[in-house]
């Protein structure tokens, strides 16, 4: 029943979903396996308690009729990161309470919301993967759940997405300039030598190649990920390109259009508001960057930190 209200949507019969991922806590933010919220067993339900900030779409998922929360909680405290699960929370259960939202910098249309579960029950059927937990030191048992490696997994996925994010506000904060150049009648040689060229001429072309190398990380990123090839390192890669690439690109254009940039007649501040994000969430700049060291040094977590 639950999955055909999810797809109804999908298939023009129904409203729009809304879905959430409620993984930050108060005490948890870029290490994951530090979660606290816990999921209790009884019977044939599981008991919910503990409270999930920054939690994007969180209001509308909440909220919102068909609409879902994905909750990471852990079952077993003394397992770590094995202990780990996902579940899903439908709107409106009893026991799960939007608390209010965030007044942020950027992403302002997007709701950004703190989550508390009070003794919020849900079927036991909502766990997303098996219930059995691997103590530290056990060997994985065959067939066995991914637990929080699984879940972490859905970084993979998500990640491009957000660097896709990033190279659309940075193209079209180098698109406005692009046109405000021209409209100026300011000349852009791509042919000259860089100690010739103008400082302006320096800044777009910088902008441009940080641009295209951001896209094209994204493009491989997400081509690995719909031929379902594992992406890890990739997902990574473009995302703290990108994030890294829309940040300056956006600072730059607000730069180079002066008193105009920062005024808020033109959107190009706000591309620079809004950027940022794309730079802190889905794994910070610093935690990406880690991951990609992993990923090429073949180092586990445990040997760089």
């Amino acid at each position: 029943e639950q999955k055909e209200r999810f797809l109804a949507p999908f298939r023009g019969d129904g409203p729009p979903v809304w879905g959430a991922m409620a993984i930050t806590e108060p005490s948890a933010g870029s290490d994951s396996a530090a979660i606290q919220a816990t999921a209790d067993r009884d019977g044939d339900e599981y008991v919910l308690n503990g409270t999930k900030i920054f939690c994007t779409s969180g209001d509308a998922a909440s909220t919102h009729e068909g609409g879902f929360v994905v909750v990471w909680a852990t079952v077993d405290k003394t397992a770590g990161r094995g202990g780990i699960k996902a579940f899903v929370v439908p709107a409106n259960t009893p026991g799960m309470r939007l608390v209010g939202c965030e007044k942020k910098l950027g992403i302002r249309a997007s709701d950004t919301a703190t989550l508390v579960f009070e003794n919020c029950r849900i079927p036991a059927s909502n766990l997303l993967g098996r219930a059995d937990v691997k103590k530290p030191g056990e060997k994985k048992k065959a067939g066995g759940d991914k637990g929080f490696k699984g879940a972490m997994a859905t970084f993979d996925a998500s990640r491009p997405i957000v660097a896709a994010m990033a190279v659309g506000v940075g193209r079209a904060a180098l698109d406005f300039v692009l046109e405000e150049i021209e409209r100026r009648g300011v000349p852009l040689r791509y042919d000259a030598s860089p100690h010739e060229q103008t400082a302006v001429e320096r800044d777009v072309i910088e902008m441009e190649a940080e641009l295209q190398a951001a896209r094209l990380l994204t493009w491989r990123a997400a081509a690995m990920m719909t031929r379902g090839k594992p992406n890890n390192l990739e997902a990574s890669m473009a995302t703290a390109k990108a994030g890294l690439a829309v940040t300056r690109i956006t600072q730059k254009a607000v730069e180079l259009l002066g008193p105009a940039g920062y005024s808020k007649k033109l959107l190009v501040e706000k591309w620079m508001r809004d950027a940022k994000i794309n730079d802190i969430y889905e794994g910070t700049q610093q935690i990406n960057q880690l991951i990609v060291a992993r990923r090429i040094l073949d180092y586990s977590s445990s040997m760089l930190r």
